[in-house]
């Protein structure tokens, strides 16, 4: 998928918000959308989910199932959170024997198996964007668009949201999260692409980058798993005990 020399503006005559935006993600990269607020990311992530049509230029080559969580989830609306997700499966081509299993799954992942039957007015905007979150993934999408995703999250699902990312790249797809809180530290690897002054730079993934993982073992099991960590070619940095174990 790639953006051709892509330009946008809301009303002819108007200032441009993007212009001479070209940029290219393959499938199972995943790009980080960052820049200062009101610099333009959410516009640029409508325009790739197709939301908004480019001024000028061309998105190329968008997969045909295309995952879009806006940064406010869209919660007015007169369905249960049930209701609404076995209707979204629907609409994305899903039989009712898949439909299920697909909503069953989000939900329970999701942790929403208490909120199935409330209206989505009736959701907090953590819940709301979890039932965003889930729409975006009945079907596994070929690109999956991310605004913010971690507005409002409670943190367990907070910790999730990576590995969803890493999940849909590592079974091919091509993934964007604009995010201002830092939290997309945790996606090495991930291409960053920086919104500034209506245009974007690219700066690739680091194919060096490391991460710091702490890892809590058992005493008795600590001199086998630090050699397997060596063999594996990783660095252990230091052992300590665990306070309070």
């Amino acid at each position: 998928m790639h953006l051709d020399d892509v330009w946008l503006r809301y009303r002819r005559g108007g200032s441009w918000v993007l212009r001479q935006v070209t940029a290219e993600l393959s499938a199972g990269e995943i790009a980080v959308v960052l820049g200062r607020n009101g610099a333009g990311k959410s516009t640029l992530l409508q325009l790739i989910a197709g939301v908004l049509r480019p001024s000028r230029g061309r998105v190329a080559g968008r997969p045909a199932a295309v995952g879009w969580v806006p940064e406010r989830f869209p919660a007015d609306q007169p369905h249960t959170v049930s209701a609404y997700l076995h209707a979204m499966a629907a609409v994305r081509g899903l039989r009712a024997a898949a439909a299920g299993r697909a909503v069953d799954g989000w939900i329970e992942r999701l942790g929403l198996g208490g909120f199935r039957d409330v209206k989505l007015p009736e959701l907090s905007k953590g819940t709301a964007q979890k039932v965003g979150l889930a729409q975006a993934l009945l079907v596994s999408p070929g690109l999956l668009i991310l605004d913010e995703p971690w507005e409002g999250l409670d943190a367990a699902t907070r910790e999730l949201v990576p590995a969803i990312v890493l999940e849909v790249a590592a079974a091919g797809g091509r993934v964007l999260v604009s995010d201002h809180r830092g939290e997309t530290v945790r996606l090495p690897g991930a291409a960053r692409w920086t919104v500034a002054d209506g245009g974007l730079a690219v700066a690739p993934a680091e194919a060096d980058q490391h991460c710091v993982v702490e890892v809590a073992v058992s005493a008795a099991d600590l001199p086998g798993a630090v050699a397997r960590l060596r063999e594996q070619g990783h660095r252990v940095l230091r052992v300590r005990e665990e306070v309070g174990s």
